[in-house]
């Protein structure tokens, strides 16, 4: 891919032993050089540093081991100007998903405990940074290795879907996009430039002279993931007519849990799955977090109990959701939260998941892989669940099989992001298998009570 012809690049700049690469104008087409991008830790101070004095270290596409491009994912960035990015003309009148969430952009790197004992960093924990504390860990970065991702759990979820249903594979391709909060920054620019490669549609316009949200991922050596997460616009999450034209203009709302976090934002995902469910639409939500669960409750419950046709969780968040012990089993919170929502969806890691439906559960076995990466395998499983709700699927057990292989495939690879071949061979697996007696073209609240 290149850009127009007639655009020369100017030479790089060099910033001691770095160097940035040119700024490229929206105004240019979006078939941009595939780089990946590294920001310089010690620009990324006070918010009012982002704007345009953001440092950049380039590399070429991340190679595999033949020598081939790699896959789409959060390996590959590129970098789009703190300019607002044209309008997307070719926007469906209806989306099958609409997400509600947090747009952060992820920093992830390895550390060793001596780098999280230094900076009195609890391993394996996630807490919420101002931007002091996020630039005095990230100039202690500095000289390590890590990567900028346009991230989230949502996100995760969202792309995964986009990637399970990009072709015309058991129906007509699947239309996702996303609404958040993003600032005028570079970060935003990133941000959703790289979602909009990844076919999912980020529909909120950014924030004039807002900072976008991060979260720093430190990974140890015994895969220990301990996250700082800093807010920045993204802890306003307004109901706007963006977000009131698209909830209204969807199948399925997904609201993501981390958003409980967030001042006053309760009112604005009240006001979205009111309108969600008067328009017709599923409200699916997830948990993300068992120290979210515990200290929003009764917000999550007030949503959940009130509009929520789908929740995900996994088994910590499923037990802490019915306020039970770590002693009961999956099994047994998978039953209990069925009594509240129509569809309840709970993970248990390596040992398999299950599908609550009007008190009772599925047991889904896990499916087989070699584990790489376990970050992002409940993204990935959502995914699966939500692919097979929009092909109309009745049959729980082949919904549940199609997301734990969707889920092992993200585990037996580096990386959150479910990749695009991946993701269609998926997909075809998935139709072949179905008898079409299984398959309803209808989706609803009908759909959901059917199962």
């Amino acid at each position: 891919m290149s850009l127009s012809s007639s655009f020369v690049a100017p030479a790089p700049q060099i910033i001691g032993s770095r160097s940035s690469p040119p700024v490229y104008c929206p105004g240019f087409p979006l078939q941009l050089p595939r780089v990946s991008l590294f920001l310089y830790p010690s620009s990324l101070g006070p918010p009012h540093l982002h704007h345009k004095a953001t440092k950049i270290v380039a590399s070429m596409t991340t190679r595999g081991a033949n020598g081939s491009a790699a896959d789409d994912d959060e390996e590959e960035y590129v970098y789009i100007e703190d300019e607002e990015l044209d309008a997307d003309p070719f926007l469906p009148e209806r989306w099958d998903v609409v997400g509600l969430g947090q747009a952060m952009v992820d920093f992830s790197g390895m550390v060793d405990d001596e780098f999280l004992e230094k900076l009195d960093l609890e391993k394996g924990t996630r807490k919420l940074v101002n931007h002091e504390e996020r630039g005095r860990v990230l100039r202690a970065m500095d000289g390590c290795s890590y990567k900028a991702a346009a991230g989230g759990s949502l996100s995760n979820s969202l792309v995964a879907l986009a990637r399970l249903g990009s072709t015309s594979i058991g129906g007509s391709p699947l239309s996702v996009a996303m609404t958040g909060s993003v600032g005028s920054d570079p970060l935003g620019g990133f941000y959703r430039a790289k979602l909009r490669r990844a076919n999912l549609h980020f529909l909120s316009p950014p924030i004039k002279d807002g900072t976008t949200g991060t979260v720093i991922v430190l990974t140890s050596s015994d895969a220990h993931r301990t996250m700082l997460a800093y807010q920045g616009t993204s802890s306003t999450v307004n109901y706007d007519s963006c977000l009131a034209s698209a909830v209204c203009n969807t199948k399925i709302l997904v609201v993501e849990g981390y958003l409980f976090e967030l001042p006053d934002t309760i009112k604005t995902i009240t006001k979205a799955c009111e309108e969600a469910r008067r328009c017709g639409a599923l409200v699916a939500v997830t948990a993300s977090d068992v120290s979210c669960i515990e200290r929003h409750y009764d917000d999550f419950w007030e949503i959940v109990g009130n509009y929520a046709d789908i929740v995900f969780a996994n088994s910590d968040e499923a037990r802490a959701f019915c306020h039970f012990s770590s002693k009961e089993s999956p099994i047994s919170a998978t039953r209990y939260l069925s009594h509240f929502v129509p569809f309840a969806s709970v993970t248990d890691g390596p040992r398999g998941s299950y599908i609550g439906v009007k008190g009772e559960a599925v047991y889904i076995p896990p499916s087989p892989c070699v584990p790489v990466d376990t970050c992002g395998a409940g993204d990935a499983y959502a995914s699966g669940i939500l692919f097979g709700i929009l092909r109309g699927v009745s049959d729980l057990k082949g919904i549940g099989t199609l997301a734990a292989r969707v889920a092992s495939t993200v585990v037996g690879q580096q990386g959150t992001r479910l990749r695009v071949q991946d993701a269609v061979e998926l997909a075809e697996s998935f139709t072949f298998h179905l008898d079409s007696s299984t398959i309803r073209s209808d989706i609803g609240s009908d759909h959901i009570s059917s199962f």
